[in-house]
């Protein structure tokens, strides 16, 4: 992978010789990647969008009974309504609601309350309500403070703790020995309070905090009130645990608690260890919890549309089967008083699918209409009822006057049984597009070992615990084919580790002592003892998920069309359904048409009718509303799996209209992987001399170059003493290494240029020919045409001045990456334009293009010149895409229409992207767009297919054709 910025960040210079920055250089070198998706962590849920969110609370909640984008509209009106919400995100295809408010304006219930007024069911997910308290940054925690005794000891802790960083407010009383600290949890932790009031003399202990969380734990062993009981007053013994309640018949526990004070696991602990193993408290896994509600959505509608078809088939048999079987037929012809058997048998099963199986229509329809909005729901509640009631209403005149007009109710029952196979496909269907999110899930093993310790540290035993509930600072055993149960760094053991599902890294890594890991990764040989440093939603695997169903929650502008369609097309289809009955009944009252269209029995009203309800009954609004969702899903589920992270349905659409794709050249293009070939001095000064000045005046510069050029001047020096393993070789560079670079001070980076500083108290100039030119330094001529042929073959030289003097050229080659050419090929034939920029100088930038196939090169860019390069493509309306992985590409990524950051880049460039190719492999850009095209394409066959069905449909149903059956 290619180095990043991040990595090559070494120790400042201050005076003094300079030796830690290769040792720093190196673990670098293992942290790379493990923190890649860190700059998403306060990323607000909907489509990758940032809101300044100081004080602010975040809920996630589960929305059943939306079926269209009317129904996601009516949802985020009925919350962005509510008194300090400030941002709302619905999603159809997930059933969630992601809401932004201000918790001194709003409370959880309020939002909950509000989306069942509009007419729909609410759930707060329990591992977002937590959200709320850790969003406000400030914790206030009480600590019992012993050893004070006088006013003098009072005034002293709390000019200890005033003094620590991180803690805003500290107030001691004497009387209670407590201490009140109001502190930024994300500065300073509660340990480290208590070691600085311990270090001040007193004892200290920290006792509860402000914070808190609610959380639902499956329990089990639940079998009397004893067990209720004795659970009871285990909770209560546990510190930190502020109250709890059962729910769904004594099989779950919801536990408000202290984060602060007490941990998951010892809450988990405390519940088996105080019952004697008799009842056991279990951590659910939210996206199981989420899965296990969609099965048993689909299984509900699977049930109903079951108990629909039960009825509705006899009803239909009656109708069309039982009058051709005479013994049958008598039967149901007989009279029961004055109805008809036939009658009361179809009304009493019509009666049941529209009032029990049909109930929820109902329920939809009526929270629907109370709020003014309409729906699929209303639809099949005016062409059911219609049916419903039109028959009732002929059957009691039947009775009434003995002339049995024909009844329908085989229309409204059947009409409700297709309509509830087509939810249970609709279900089924929308769990499908979260496959991707399901096997992401799946990378999380469900059991980790952790490898418990004395007070001196040493292992005593290990035992197997619930991933869930691994702690930062856990050691957790890791066995040969197992999966990692977290992030971590290795602690013992070598082994080779599979990070393919998570980096997209075919090769397995090898891993040692102070090696990163990644949870979800597949430990391939030896055994590893790992510590645990980011677990649940902080580990990568989680920030992945939770990128993608940002992405999937997000709305592509195109849905902007749906929505609006969505919101006139119950409307405007009862109107529709209205004047197909005005004019049918008009028509057929003046004779319009033959009355041998007529069914026997039948006149023209009821002939009128029929055709309104098949026109309500027909129209479906659900596939405008699924037509974008379900395509930008299943195309962020499928972009994720092939290492290509997607922040948005916005970002998605953009992408197909690329014209421009802009190419960084440093770590893009090339490998970033620079390495010196060449040195040559041209005064009287020694290569080691020249290498050991060049490698000082480098030592604090973040430049990628800087590196290849301390790397090669240390492999000069030290080539052949230096030890194999990467432990001893850390050992010998701290030792050895601290004497060979030179005193330096005054160090600028001067970007687009170079660096300068006082080596030895000499100005010395490392850079580009504008930084010496600058100074006044000239290029003698054999420099010149060395400098040239190096350029000419692709590769870049760094001129150096020493005391006024040019004294040398470094040669750094940074060889392309082996699939460069061939992506610069397929976007041509894709019709994109691909483009170089790059801050190096015109020989080098045009030979570097020439091998890969560009033709447009922009060369000598400063940092801040490649957002102009971007902006100036822009101007005559093209879509520019930008790639590029390091912190001067930010600006550029950020202007550009469609930014796309190299998974191995830096987190800034990261955050400003709105793609991010995992993999670090240019192969997908192509990817991203041709997902995007396929994507959009596939997003207007379905608005096609939808519009044309209801536009066909209706009409058919209005009976334009049915004169060609007379």
């Amino acid at each position: 992978m290619a180095p990043t910025q991040r990595d090559l960040q070494l120790t400042s210079v201050a005076g003094g010789r300079k030796s830690e920055g290769i040792s720093a250089r190196e673990e670098a070198d293992d942290l790379e990647d493990v923190r890649l998706l860190d700059s998403y962590d306060d990323m607000e849920a909907a489509g990758g969008r940032r809101e300044d969110e100081k004080g602010m609370g975040r809920i996630q909640l589960r929305v059943t009974g939306m079926t269209c984008s009317a129904c996601t509209s009516a949802v985020e009106v009925a919350v962005g309504r509510v008194p300090g919400v400030v941002h709302v995100t619905v999603s159809l295809l997930q059933n969630k609601a992601n809401v932004m408010f201000d918790p001194n304006k709003a409370k959880e219930e309020d939002i909950r309350t509000a989306i069942e007024d509009a007419g729909f069911e609410a759930e707060v997910l329990s591992d977002s309500n937590s959200v709320q308290s850790r969003s406000q940054r400030f914790l206030t925690g009480q600590f019992r403070i012993g050893g004070m005794t006088c006013a003098a000891c009072v005034n002293s802790v709390e000019g200890v703790l005033r003094k620590v960083p991180g803690v805003k407010r500290a107030v001691v009383a004497l009387a209670t020995s407590l201490a009140e600290v109001e502190y930024d949890p994300s500065i300073i932790s509660k340990d480290e309070i208590v070691v600085a009031v311990e270090d001040a003399g007193f004892e200290a202990s920290f006792l509860q905090s402000n914070e808190q969380d609610k959380f639902c734990f499956g329990i089990a062993g639940l079998n009397s009130e004893e067990d209720v009981h004795l659970l009871q007053g285990i909770l209560r013994n546990i510190k930190g645990v502020r109250q709890f309640e059962f729910r769904n018949n004594m099989s779950e526990m919801e536990l408000v608690f202290d984060p602060e004070a007490v941990a998951l696991r010892a809450i988990v602990e405390a519940v088996e260890s105080g019952s004697w193993g008799k009842l056991k408290a279990t951590v659910p896994n939210p996206y199981n919890q989420a899965a296990s509600n969609d099965a048993k959505e689909a299984s509900k509608m699977l049930q109903l549309f079951i108990s629909g078809l039960v009825f509705s088939v006899p009803i239909f048999l009656m109708k069309a089967i039982f009058p051709h079987i005479y013994f049958l037929n008598s039967f149901l012809l007989k009279h029961f008083g004055p109805f008809v058997i036939k009658d009361l048998l179809r009304w009493a099963f019509a009666t049941i699918i529209q009032f029990v199986v049909g109930k929820r229509f109902y329920i939809a329809a009526y929270r629907a209409l109370r709020h003014g909005s309409t729906n699929m729901d209303v639809l099949v509640v005016l062409g059911t009822s219609a049916s419903y009631f039109y028959s009732v209403w002929a059957v009691l005149y039947g009775a009434s006057t003995g002339f049995l007009s024909p009844t329908y109710f085989e229309t409204s029952a059947m009409i409700i049984t297709f309509v509830l196979l087509g939810k249970y496909l609709e279900v089924v269907a929308k769990g499908k597009t979260s496959d991707a999110i399901k096997k992401l899930v799946e990378l999380a093993p469900s059991t980790a070992i952790l490898i418990v310790k004395d007070a001196e540290g040493r292992h005593t035993t290990e035992k197997e615990i619930d991933a869930l509930l691994v702690q930062p600072g856990d050691v957790l055993k890791v066995l040969p084919g197992s999966k990692v149960p977290s992030d971590g760094v290795v602690t013992w053991g070598t082994s080779y580790v599979d990070e393919s599902m998570v980096t997209g890294e075919s090769k397995p890594i090898a891993k040692g002592i102070s090696s990163p890991v990644i949870g979800g990764t597949i430990n391939l040989h030896g055994s590893l003892h790992i510590k645990a440093t980011r677990v649940g939603s902080k580990t990568v695997l989680s920030q992945i998920i939770s990128l993608v169903e940002a992405a999937q929650m997000s709305k592509a502008p195109i849905q902007q069309f749906a929505d609006y369609v969505a919101g006139i097309f119950v409307p405007t289809v009862v109107a529709l359904a209205c004047l197909t009955f005005f004019l049918w009944f008009i028509c057929g009252s003046f004779g319009a048409y033959p009355y041998t269209w007529l069914s026997e029995g039948s006149n023209c009203f009821i002939f009128s009718l029929m055709f309104s309800i098949a026109v309500v009954v027909i129209a479906c609004p659900c596939a405008l509303g699924l037509a974008t969702p379900t395509a930008v899903m299943v195309a962020t589920g499928v972009g994720a799996s092939n290492g290509v992270l997607i922040k948005g349905g916005d970002a998605l659409e953009r992408a197909q209209n690329v014209g421009y794709v802009i190419f960084d050249k440093t770590g893009t293009l090339t490998q970033g992987k620079a390495t010196v070939i060449t040195a040559k001095t041209f005064t009287g000064m020694e290569l080691g001399d020249f290498l050991t000045l060049v490698a000082s005046a480098e030592a604090s510069s973040e430049h990628p170059l800087a590196r290849a050029i301390i790397d090669y001047a240390c492999h000069y020096h030290f080539f052949g003493k230096l030890p194999t393993s990467k432990e001893a070789l850390k050992t010998r560079q701290e030792g050895f290494f601290t004497e060979w670079l030179l005193e330096t001070s005054d160090f600028s980076a001067l970007p687009g240029r170079g660096v300068q500083c006082l080596v030895n108290g000499k100005m010395t100039l490392v850079g580009n020919r504008k930084l010496l030119t600058d100074n006044g330094i000239s290029i003698p001529t054999e420099a010149e045409r060395f400098l040239i042929e190096l350029e000419s073959n692709a590769k870049t030289g760094i001129l150096v001045a020493y005391d006024g003097r040019f004294t040398g050229v470094l040669g750094i080659a940074d060889p392309l990456k082996r699939e460069a050419s061939v992506v610069v090929e397929g976007l041509k034939r894709m019709g994109i334009k691909p483009i170089m920029v790059t801050g190096d100088n015109h020989r080098t930038a045009h030979a570097v293009a020439e091998e890969v196939g560009i033709d447009d090169v922009r060369a000598e860019v400063m940092p801040a010149g490649k957002a102009a390069v971007v902006q100036s493509f822009q101007r005559d309306g093209s879509v520019v895409a930008m790639v590029g992985d390091g912190i001067n590409d930010s600006p550029a990524l950020a202007a550009a229409d469609v930014g796309m950051a190299i998974g191995a880049g830096t987190d800034i460039a990261i955050e400003a992207a709105d793609y991010v190719l995992m993999r670090n492999s240019l192969e997908d850009v192509i990817t991203a767009i041709d997902l995007s095209r396929k994507t959009f394409t596939r997003i207007r066959w379905n608005y096609f297919f939808a519009m044309a069905y209801n536009v066909i449909a209706i009409p058919v149903a209005a009976g334009v054709l049915f004169h060609s059956q007379g």
